[in-house]
């Protein structure tokens, strides 16, 4: 099929600035352009005595916009009308479309497709300073230009497709997000039909970490240690390795094992607060620092992965967050705050029997989650090709 007409970008769009002066006292909303064709969006409004310039250019939507230093990398979009207003300043340049010629919804389509990138990085490379891209020099790319019937005929078909690809995309996350909401709930109703609850200071041990100084920088005796970054939500991170000096004496004292139940204490942090991992013995000679806590259960009464399994759960994690308030409104966790949650301690073939159907209904939520993270890439993929397609006359 033939190919349409291709126009330099000069020919259909002319650089354009509506001077506004900067006053020191005076408010400007600014702008930013995302990379990759994600679009223009309003930064933060300041105040003029916050910039050097001398003036800065109004914005209106439907203009075409780009950031001089990083256009190769796509930042360069159609404004839209919530940026409307915006004020730019000499590093976003700005063009005005000639519309009995060009739709800007036509440009803006072209904005998010890889061979336009590639015009863009070609044109920057050498480029002085950061590679900055000169206003003539963009002017000069040249775009498929289909007269506007056309124009508008297949952009309303590009936006019917990305329309469903979006729909697609956020049934796929709605289906995992209530199938998460489905196993919490289902982990709620199995620890709430508990009748025995017992403190955790009754059935556990509970103990700070180390706390790290200049006198542990590693030497004869490095040992390794987990920080609040390796502790994620059911999960120890083995990655990043941390060393600190610990004695035989502290290894002995402090030295984690397989079963131990890891919280961390926060920073004030409400989702931070209460994160909890079940350590597996996944490093040897493995210590704790003092923002991470351990709780070491009694297995004659309670299994490690059964109490891990309830302070994961809603239930469990709002235990913790009701214990992390304090009178000054942060929240903070400590040995003493951690002793006093109560836990559910039904017998132990009942706490082996609700982490095996707990572990099975997480199995099917993981399942669904690799299913969708699948899906999501492949409807990633789906709209530059469709982009890719209709600048090519085959949509």
């Amino acid at each position: 099929m033939k190919q349409w007409p291709e126009v330099a970008l000069a020919e259909i769009a002319k650089p354009i600035s509506r001077a506004v002066s900067v006053v020191a006292g005076e408010s400007y909303r600014t702008i930013g352009v995302k990379w990759w064709g994600e679009g223009a969006y309003e930064r933060e409004t300041i105040d003029g005595s916050r910039t050097v310039a001398k003036t800065l250019s109004l914005v209106r939507k439907g203009d075409l916009i780009i950031n001089k230093i990083w256009v190769r990398h796509g930042s360069t979009a159609i404004a839209s009308q919530a940026v409307d207003g915006c004020a730019a300043s000499g590093e976003f340049p700005t063009f005005g479309l000639n519309h009995h010629r060009v739709a800007p919804e036509w440009i803006h389509w072209q904005t998010k497709t890889r061979g336009f990138w590639s015009k863009c990085d070609a044109l920057s490379q050498g480029s002085s300073g950061k590679n900055r891209i000169k206003p003539e020099l963009f002017l000069t790319i040249r775009v498929p230009l289909p007269p506007l019937a056309e124009q508008r005929r297949v952009v309303a078909r590009i936006e019917e497709l990305a329309a469903q690809i979006h729909e697609a995309r956020t049934l796929r996350h709605q289906a995992a997000e209530e199938a998460e909401a489905l196993a919490g709930s289902s982990a709620s109703k199995l620890f709430h039909d508990c009748r025995e609850h017992q403190p955790i200071e009754a059935i556990a041990d509970v103990r700070g970490g180390i706390q790290k100084g200049p006198h542990r920088a590693p030497g004869a005796n490095p040992v390794r240690y987990l920080t609040v970054a390796h502790v994620h939500r059911n999960k120890i991170v083995t990655d990043s390795p941390r060393y600190f000096e610990v004695s035989p004496t502290e290894l002995d004292r402090w030295r984690l094992l397989r079963g131990d139940v890891l919280i961390i204490e926060g920073n004030g942090s409400a989702d931070q607060i209460g994160r909890t991992a079940l350590f597996r013995g996944e490093i040897e000679n493995c210590v704790h620092q003092n923002h991470v806590i351990r709780i070491r259960p009694d297995q004659q009464r309670v299994s490690s992965d059964f109490l891990n399994a309830f302070m994961n759960s809603p239930t469990g994690q709002a235990a913790v967050q009701r214990q992390s308030r304090t009178s000054s409104g942060l929240r903070s966790l400590s040995v003493g705050r951690i002793k006093s949650i109560t836990v559910p301690v039904p017998p132990l073939p009942e706490q082996r029997r609700i982490v095996a159907e707990l572990d099975a209904l997480q199995a099917e939520v993981d399942a669904l989650k690799r299913l969708q993270a699948e899906t999501a890439a492949e409807l990633d993929a789906l709209l530059p090709a469709i982009l890719d397609k209709a600048f090519k006359r085959e949509l």
